[in-house]
């Protein structure tokens, strides 16, 4: 089996990524092809921001800067940020091309090291011509029209594939992105990954869990969130939270979604397929999506028990929930008083319980939903509820 593993030395992630790739391969008897790509290559290709950080919100950047951190810490690898970064990779990126295959692991590999550890800068001579001469290679080759042409034609082909960010693994013409998705690799692989926290002794008795029915990543995250805590000893607080409300006050697009290039927006129409498949629950993408939610977060926060009923209809079941005549049918069909609960989100208390949630979220550092806020630390996204369960279960 062929695992081929697309990086770029700028991404940081790609570097946690490629610390782990072999290991992985090797439980899972796979090999591993290093397919070096120019990232800023794939960002033009699509059509999309250089610098994606450069238009993230305030809040994003912090929350990203720290899940860094975390998942460098938790995967165990050595991590230093780079005062430099983003640096312009093409001659590094060049030299891993012009390597044999032997070579070019181990190459890689020591690129990785004086970005993301020893704070080098890659575009110093001085600092690429001894790593190259080490690994075989000469930094003149960098320089080579043959090599340049070679990096663009993979950028190229692994971009015409649907490759739009790194770290990116292709098995069987598959693509996941992220490496926090290569549990997903493994499992496709044959493997048997788990990526939830072990149950240990509890320092934090109650978790607050920001959500909107908007999201299917919310959805999702529903599903899971009280299975988890619970197997830590851990309460969940129900925060129901005004996304567009929240991306208003921060500064980001209604919908972000719609502001990806096209092979982001199938990679995530995929991605939502592939987790609901991991935690074996069911799922339909909204076919009235982006959907409006303030009346159903209100009834969340009058019965917070309608919640999970909430989510189905929407995320399963496919039905509007933003009308209230559907709402109130499906609340009905759930055992509820759909009418009495659809009467009660008029009472002005409600209405400034979602507004507080909401100023909360964004208060607290929040830049989407769902996030887990343990004490004052959040975790942003459903793929990150392992970690912060984990977190609420550190000494």
């Amino acid at each position: 089996m062929q695992l081929r593993f697309y990086y770029d030395i700028v991404c940081p992630y790609a570097y946690l990524a490629s610390l782990r790739v072999e290991a992985l391969a090797a439980r899972t008897g796979a090999h591993v092809e290093w397919c070096p790509v120019l990232l800023g290559g794939l960002y033009r290709h699509h059509e999309t921001d250089d610098v994606p950080a450069q238009t993230w919100p305030e809040n994003k950047i912090r929350l990203g800067a720290l899940d860094l951190i975390r998942e460098a810490r938790s995967n165990g690898a050595p991590f230093q940020p780079n005062p430099r970064h983003p640096q312009r990779s093409v001659t590094a990126m060049r030299l891993i091309i012009a390597a044999s295959n032997e070579q070019r692991k181990p190459l890689s590999q020591a690129l990785y090291q004086a970005y993301w550890v020893d704070d080098q800068d890659i575009n110093d001579p001085a600092v690429l011509g001894p790593i190259a001469a080490v690994h075989g290679v000469d930094l003149a080759q960098a320089a080579d029209p043959s090599i340049k042409e070679a990096l663009r034609s993979r950028t190229a082909d692994a971009a015409g594939k649907g490759v739009f960010g790194v770290p990116t693994f292709e098995f069987n013409e598959t693509l996941w992105w992220g490496q926090d998705r290569m549990h997903l690799v493994e499992k496709a692989l044959g493997g048997t990954p788990s990526i939830e926290p072990i149950p240990t002794s509890t320092s934090v008795e109650t978790v607050l869990f920001f959500h909107d029915f908007s999201s299917p990543f919310s959805y999702l995250a529903a599903t899971q969130i009280q299975r988890i805590a619970a197997t830590h000893s851990i309460k969940v607080e129900y925060k129901p939270t005004l996304l567009g409300a929240l991306f208003g006050a921060i500064g980001t697009a209604n919908i972000p979604l719609f502001t990806f290039g096209a092979a982001k927006q199938a990679y995530v129409a995929r991605d939502l397929q592939d987790w609901a498949h991991w935690w074996n629950v069911d799922f339909n993408f909204s076919p009235t999506f982006p959907l409006r939610t303030v009346t159903p977060l209100r009834v969340a926060i009058v019965a917070p028990n309608t919640t999970d009923c909430i989510y189905r209809a929407a995320w399963v079941d496919g039905l509007n929930i933003g009308d209230d005549t559907v709402l109130q049918a499906v609340l009905d069909n759930a055992g509820f008083d759909g009418n009495s609960l659809i009467e009660a989100t008029q009472d002005q208390a409600i209405k400034n319980i979602l507004r507080a949630n909401t100023e909360e979220a964004a208060q607290r550092g929040a830049c989407g939903v769902p996030t887990v806020a343990v004490n004052d630390e959040l975790f942003w996204g459903q793929d990150r509820l392992h970690r912060a369960i984990a977190a609420a279960s550190s000494p």
